[in-house]
């Protein structure tokens, strides 16, 4: 039998959130998985014929595990911006054709990730065809290999429906994802609701669209004891609910996404489509309690929220033009912003882009530990540029942040002890 490949990290910053780790030294991955690392591995050097890679002092850390993707283009293409992103685990959203809501639709993803460069799960969808009225056989899907129960793009209106979803899930240990925007308040509008949407004369949806149906579920959780989980938390209303629900003790969770915390509804002036995103980009308060919740841990995760979009359903009149941005390949860049500020620290970053999404998904990754998959990113966090979406990977260029200046790059992505992508 051929010996398993050896490949030690030297002179890396060693960040991992799961421990707290931060020093500088190496890490020694053994076929698909970590050995060991620290200050201590090859103090006096390398003599056992492993591959090295000399990290230069440069960052090594668990690769990313994003929550919220959305597969509008070919399998490889999105792994491939994933891994160009130091994502290297990543969950679906149910939001394709066909819907994800049949066990056998759950077992193509499955059989789609064995080849991909990059993890892929699914999230199966909470009700059939997405229609928000009857429920999908949750244990089955969950059996099959569904990470967890969303409608996507779309909240779960009914609060009976959301009770049953809740009830079966609690019962088979599984999490609901809610897109949490009431719909009646959500339909027409197309910006967030303000001075800015009147200025445009567009129609708006309000901040209270969102924190509204937080606080419905939230009682509903109370209710049934099922784990819950706000896809995107956008405004300050809906940061203090969660807030106050996570002192009360109830299984609640959340994320949000960088256009949240880079942006706000400035971004929308001259009627960018670009920045046309669901929920909306929101006012700069909201803007600066996000950062606040990321800072203190209210908001558990950060998500690319990668929603690819052709052109043609982007250039178009504003409240015609398809919602969603890019995000895989500005994940990292993005968050950097955030710790460049001082506004949130680095391990704290880490944590929601790593352990924490991977706990909540229930999955064995994010961790620098023994035995853990061998899944790295190697990033330099103050490399300076300038987001170019001619040079992504991702078919799609609808990226908010085009002309952005930034620091921050991704140099190597590790998925199993492989590497699957090397920067330029």
């Amino acid at each position: 039998m051929a010996a398993e490949r050896r490949v030690v990290y030297m002179n890396a910053r060693l960040l991992d959130p799961a421990s707290g780790l931060d020093e500088t030294g190496a890490l020694l991955t053994v076929g698909g998985k970590i050995w060991d690392a620290g200050a201590h591995l090859f103090a006096d050097g390398v003599t056992d014929g492993s591959e090295i890679v000399d990290c230069r002092g440069m960052c090594l850390a668990p690769g990313f595990v994003d929550m919220q993707v959305f597969l509008n283009e070919p399998v490889e293409t999105t792994a491939r911006a994933a891994a160009a992103g130091g994502v290297t685990t990543i969950a679906v959203m149910p939001n394709m054709n066909p819907v994800l809501d049949r066990v056998s639709l759950v077992d193509y993803i499955e059989r789609l990730a064995r080849d991909a460069s990059v993890r892929i799960h699914p999230i199966a969808a909470a009700t059939k065809e997405l229609g928000g009225e009857e429920m999908t056989e949750i244990g089955l899907l969950r059996a099959a290999g569904a990470l967890a129960f969303s409608d996507g793009r779309r909240a779960i209106a009914d609060a009976q429906v959301m009770r049953r979803v809740l009830t079966y899930a609690h019962a088979h240990e599984a999490l609901v994802i809610q897109h949490a925007e009431e719909p009646a308040l959500a339909r027409e509008g197309v910006m967030n609701e303000g001075e800015m949407a009147t200025r445009l004369g567009l129609p708006g949806v309000p901040a209270e669209a969102e924190v509204i149906m937080i606080e419905r579920d939230l009682r509903l959780v109370a209710l049934t004891g099922g784990r819950y989980h706000v896809a995107l938390v956008t405004t300050q209303a809906g940061v203090e609910a969660i807030r106050r629900a996570k002192v009360q003790g109830l299984p609640v969770t959340c994320g949000t996404a960088p256009h949240y915390f880079a942006l706000n509804e400035l971004a929308v002036e001259a009627y960018r489509t670009f920045a046309r995103t669901s929920p909306p980009l929101r006012a700069e308060a909201d803007r600066r309690a996000v950062v606040e919740g990321l800072a203190d841990g209210t908001i558990d995760v950060i998500v690319s929220s990668h929603d690819p979009h052709d052109v043609e359903s982007k250039r178009l009149p504003f409240d015609l033009a398809a919602s969603g941005v890019i995000g895989l390949e500005t994940l990292l860049p993005t968050c950097m912003e955030l710790l460049h500020g001082g506004h949130v620290p680095m391990m704290r970053l880490l944590d929601a882009l790593t352990v924490r999404p991977a706990a909540i998904l229930g999955l064995s990754v994010g961790a620098l530990a023994k035995g853990q998959p061998a899944d790295l990113v190697l990033f330099d966090p103050n490399a300076p540029g300038r987001i170019d979406p001619d040079t992504f990977h991702s078919k799609a260029k609808n990226s908010p942040f085009e002309g952005r200046p930034i620091q921050g790059k991704v140099l190597r992505t590790v998925v199993g002890g492989r590497a699957v992508y090397q920067a330029g």
